[in-house]
């Protein structure tokens, strides 16, 4: 999952969108709660969170489409909070395409346009390419499939080279199949051109594949913001945790520094070492990371499971086993088809698993009922 960040980004620090303090209710309803957030020129940010986070909300206060409470947005140190939608800058794309019914394809990318109709027509022809649908300049939206009118919607809004894209939800009409294609279609694109883009996704495998940041939004908060990685391996909450990815939860009492008592075991968690001797805490654990080993060998972190489950996940199998020795605990564990085939495992099976120390993180004391 790790990835470079473009040399632009590393060689330019300074933030171009700065937003600073906003907020925004509806009625009783706080949609936004003190938002800052700065993104630097050439970057691609995912506003990433469930239904009713407050991310479309966002977006649409960049755009100028909907008002703020309060706050500031700054872009390049000009303060941009007032302006109109058309004074500034930007292309927008919407979920549900808004092309024009009654306009062709070339018509449509146009429209934004001014000046010679020649320099417009080339300008057409030069999106209809970078696009890579270099014949349909003809046709009407009704003639084309939904992926091909993403990509057009897609041209039009960067029809007048705009200094900033946005994206509200792109994808989400689109099959899985044509969805994972234009995701990788769309990051090249932007990395090509080098435009400055956010865009908003409920769609965790989008906001992991496509952004160089992501920011994590949660009843009108920011939960955290950072890469992809960081994102998915060091969660800052627990709700980013359960909303980014699987995970498995083990409650636990710290008998000394980095020992822990779960169950009837001890399991081992360098990441709890700070915590007092009697407090409860919470562990965390990606599916990826359970170990299932080939044979028995007691140490404070194995335990024998029990397979209650195994459901087919394309690339690999998802485990769900049984811990007695861990208080019954519910584990899900992510293995290959070669490991499956290997270990020969079956419903009912009961396996040796392994919580590897280094992979614990701790989310802190859970308080008493």
């Amino acid at each position: 999952m790790h990835r470079d960040l473009p040399e632009s980004l590393t060689m330019n620090p300074t933030p171009y969108l700065s937003l600073t303090g906003i907020r925004k209710r509806f009625g009783a309803h706080t949609a936004l709660s003190g938002i800052d957030l700065t993104i630097r020129q050439g970057e691609f940010v995912c506003l990433l969170g469930p239904s009713g986070c407050g991310k479309t909300t966002l977006l649409r206060i960049i755009a100028g489409l909907e008002g703020m409470d309060d706050g500031r947005i700054a872009r390049d140190g000009r303060d941009i909070g007032r302006l109109p939608p058309a004074a500034r800058d930007y292309g927008i794309v919407f979920q549900s395409y808004a092309l024009f019914p009654n306009l062709t394809v070339a018509q449509n990318i146009a429209y934004g346009l001014t000046g010679r109709r020649e320099d417009k027509d080339r300008r057409v022809t030069e999106l209809l390419a970078l696009i890579g649908l270099p014949a349909i300049a003809g046709k009407y939206p009704a003639q084309l499939s939904g992926g091909q009118q993403q990509r057009v919607a897609l041209a039009r809004a960067l029809a007048t080279s705009p200094g900033l894209l946005l994206l509200d939800e792109p994808l989400s009409a689109l099959d899985a199949q044509v969805r994972e294609h234009l995701r990788g279609e769309i990051k090249a694109l932007q990395r090509q051109l080098g435009v400055t883009t956010i865009m908003v996704t409920h769609d965790q495998e989008e906001a992991l594949t496509m952004a160089d940041r992501v920011v994590v939004m949660n009843h009108g908060v920011i939960e955290q913001i950072g890469t992809p990685e960081q994102i998915y391996r060091q969660p800052a909450s627990r709700f980013v945790a359960d909303f980014v990815g699987q995970c498995n939860w083990l409650t636990g009492t710290v008998l000394s520094p980095g020992q822990l008592r779960v169950g009837d075991g001890i399991v081992s968690a360098p990441a709890a070492s700070e915590l007092a001797s009697g407090a409860q805490v919470e562990l965390f654990l990606r599916p990826e990371d359970v170990q299932i080993d080939p044979r028995w060998e007691p140490s404070p972190n194995s335990a024998l499971a029990e397979v209650q489950q195994i459901e087919l996940l394309g690339s690999l199998y998802r485990l769900t086993l049984s811990v007695p020795q861990w208080g019954n605990l519910q584990l899900l564990a992510d293995i290959s088809h070669r490991q499956l085939v290997q270990l020969a495992i079956g419903d009912g099976q009961r396996l040796p698993v392994q919580l590897p120390a280094a992979s614990l993180r701790c989310f802190g004391t859970v308080e008493a009922a």
